[in-house]
């Protein structure tokens, strides 16, 4: 008899979906893969992996793609990189730069969080910097009462792949914030977890007491080392998996079109492709209005918000056997909700009334980006 998966292929199947993370791979990238200064708290390359950067310098964050011996050592054929790109070589007591994912609440429901029997945690990755040292990573439980978690690590030998797994326990420091009824993680599409992975961090979220549950915003200890101090700098890391249990298990390689798809309940982009490359069809309303309708592959985690080149010379409307009339304005959103939304492309010329029209790249810059990140 043949198994017969789930047609949204997100159900737990025989045990499949183990990480919590979403991409811990870092192969689906529907933004960008090369280099792109960070701005903070965005998510501008890899899919549900957030750059963070406030200090007085400036970094980037590519998908890294890996040489066949690395792919040995690690398993994996990409990676993030974090480059500073301009130096603070004194982090303020406020300033921080990394990485981050908000990982969704409802998908944290089998955790127990808020019970006695809230479940450990096992954090296992690779990592690899030309700066050695003990550093930071900073989880929180957003829900109801926020509480923290400092964790570190060490990087031992410069330039090197080294694989790192670290236990999250509840009661971790003999405390009982997370077992308590205020522990609890709510059953909705918010945001349940942070966990802040790095690369500097300011005295103000330093703790002498790691790896102990605070109701205090702790995120690391003052042995993290500043990369932003050098643009020399780099750090890698990739194969992230959180997981229920006290063990490590091996790294859970979904199929693309699997991750894709979970990667698409928080962000969905359509280009940028070829010049005139198809969004959709629409109809005129007469004068020089187009509208249509976008279908998302997936139900979105909440009502998305439209975002485009920002430049509306990237964008036309073709109609009949009239030559593509550019855009001048948009385009820009009309009804929107979690399945679809509504688009209106307003262009140069007249468009017949009530005729068919493809709304196209104009160029290979256009795209239609849907967000919907925690």
């Amino acid at each position: 008899m043949v198994q017969k998966i789930p047609a949204s292929g997100l159900e737990n199947a025989g045990g499949n979906f183990k990480n919590i993370f979403i991409n811990g791979d870092m192969r689906i990238a529907q933004r960008a893969t090369s280099a792109t200064t960070i701005t903070n708290f965005s998510y501008q390359t890899i899919d549900r992996l957030g750059g963070m950067e406030n200090t007085d310098g400036t970094a980037t964050l590519e998908r890294h793609s890996m040489s066949d011996a690395d792919e040995a050592t690690t398993g994996q054929k990409f990676a993030a990189l974090f480059k500073c790109t301009g130096t603070d070589s004194s982090i303020g007591a406020a300033q921080y730069a990394g990485v981050y994912q908000h990982i969704e609440a409802q998908n944290l429901q089998h955790l127990n969080y808020g019970t006695s029997a809230a479940k450990d945690l096992t954090l296992s990755f690779w990592v690899k910097s030309n700066t050695t040292g003990t550093y930071s990573i900073g989880m929180s439980k957003a829900d109801s009462t926020a509480y923290y978690i400092a964790l570190t690590y060490t990087i031992d030998s410069a330039d090197t792949w080294e694989k790192k797994v670290i236990h999250i326990s509840p009661t971790a420091g003999s405390t009982s914030l997370i077992t308590g009824a205020n522990g609890v993680i709510n059953n909705d599409n918010g945001n349940g977890f942070n966990m802040f992975i790095y690369t500097a961090l300011g005295s103000n979220y330093h703790t002498a007491s790691p790896n102990t549950w605070s109701s205090s915003a702790i995120y690391g200890t003052s042995d993290q080392p500043n990369l932003m101090s050098s643009t020399s700098n780099n750090w890698y890391i990739t194969g992230l998996q959180l997981e229920v249990g006290d063990t490590a298990s091996d790294f859970e390689h979904l199929p693309f079109d699997v991750q894709l798809q979970r990667c698409h309940r928080y962000y969905y982009q359509m280009g940028p492709g070829a010049q005139y490359d198809p969004f959709m069809v629409g109809s005129s309303d007469g004068s020089n209005n187009c509208y249509g309708m976008v279908h998302f592959p997936v139900k979105m985690r909440g009502d998305p918000t439209l975002t485009t080149s920002g430049t509306s010379a990237d964008y036309c409307v073709f109609q009949g056997g009239h030559n593509p009339f550019p855009c001048d304005a948009g385009p820009t959103s009309n009804t929107i909700n979690t399945y679809g939304m509504r688009i209106f492309f307003t262009c140069t010329g007249d468009l017949a009334v009530g005729e068919a029209g493809e709304c196209l790249t104009y160029n290979s810059s256009g795209y239609l980006g849907f967000d919907a990140e925690l």
